[in-house]
């Protein structure tokens, strides 16, 4: 990989979930990818798990910058304290801004939002637009439900064996951007965006 700094993108949900541990986790990713001298982009919230990751990394050193969109800027109460807070029209333009800047997908624990943004940047690997690495983060084996799922819809022959092992999975943050680390060394980052 090049001597410029790696951005991750990390999407996460804008409530903190049932167990601590969820919090636990985006604190030490946050806290970790700052270690390894990476910034972050994220959806831009002070709420949640997107605010814990967040000022984990702003804590550790890491540059931060937070994409949202106007209609979310007051429900998810975005981020002032961040390094760049972009207020965005929509999804549409938070999704692709974020994807622009970053050089790794990692998604921890969320909902609704966070599951459309894992598989859509899912969707663009698969369909060569990028080919930077995209990691999930099983914390507690919140994610255990959903991974038994693509493994049926593999053997059921909608996802290839490949397809789904383009996805990085663990339930240890510092182990799992260990692999993300690995992954960029050996990944492109460049991306076509102009076909998405």
């Amino acid at each position: 990989m090049s001597q410029r700094t790696t951005t991750l993108c990390v999407f996460c949900g804008s409530r903190h979930g049932a167990l601590a541990a969820y919090a636990d986790a985006a604190h030490a990713v946050g806290t970790g990818l700052a270690q390894r001298g990476w910034n972050l982009v994220y959806g831009g919230g002070k709420v949640g798990l997107m605010g814990v990751v967040a000022d984990a990394a702003r804590a550790g050193g890491a540059r931060v910058t937070g994409v949202i969109p106007q209609s979310l800027m007051a429900r998810e109460v975005g981020h002032k304290g961040l390094d760049e807070l972009h207020i965005v029209p929509n999804m549409h333009v938070r999704k692709r801004r974020m994807a622009e800047r970053a050089h790794a997908f990692l998604a921890l624990p969320g909902g609704l939002g966070t599951f459309e943004e894992l598989f859509e940047i899912w969707t663009w690997r698969q369909l060569d637009y990028h080919q930077r690495p995209i990691a999930l983060l099983n914390t507690a084996g919140y994610y255990d439900p959903l991974l038994r799922f693509l493994q049926d819809a593999v053997s059921q022959g909608f996802i290839t064996r490949a397809q789904s092992e383009m996805l990085l999975v663990d339930d240890d943050p510092a182990a799992l951007l260990d692999r993300i680390a690995a992954a960029l060394d050996t990944t492109s980052t460049q991306a076509d965006l102009s076909r998405t």
